[in-house]
């Protein structure tokens, strides 16, 4: 017997009523729950996607004043991405940075 997927026959057929065997209908439960459990995982690492900080939480956080911000910019240390008018810091940059100043005082 062949064996039909029956989450692409509810797909091409939605208003279709079948009659299937328990073992297919289990195969299809498991088919929903792998889906299900993928487009989940797939949210999740989305919600992981970058943090943009603004310059006053960035200088609090690394204990330096604005004007330090200005000067790395400059010297292309921590670059700030600039968009409305505003001015953020990926936390992966600074995430970085503190990395490298712990590798330093090692």
């Amino acid at each position: 017997m062949k064996n039909i997927n029956l989450i692409e026959v509810a797909k091409e057929h939605p208003g279709m009523i079948i009659s299937i065997s328990v073992g297919d209908l289990v195969n299809a439960n498991k088919e929903l729950v792998d889906i299900t459990m993928r487009d989940t995982e797939k949210l999740l690492s989305e919600s992981n996607q970058e943090i943009y900080l603004s310059a006053d939480k960035v200088a609090q956080m690394l204990g330096v004043d604005r004007s330090t911000l200005w000067r790395w910019e400059k010297s292309e240390y921590l670059v700030p991405i600039h968009f409305g008018g505003k001015v953020r810091y990926k936390m992966s940059d600074i995430k970085n940075i503190t990395n490298q100043q712990k590798t330093e005082e090692q």
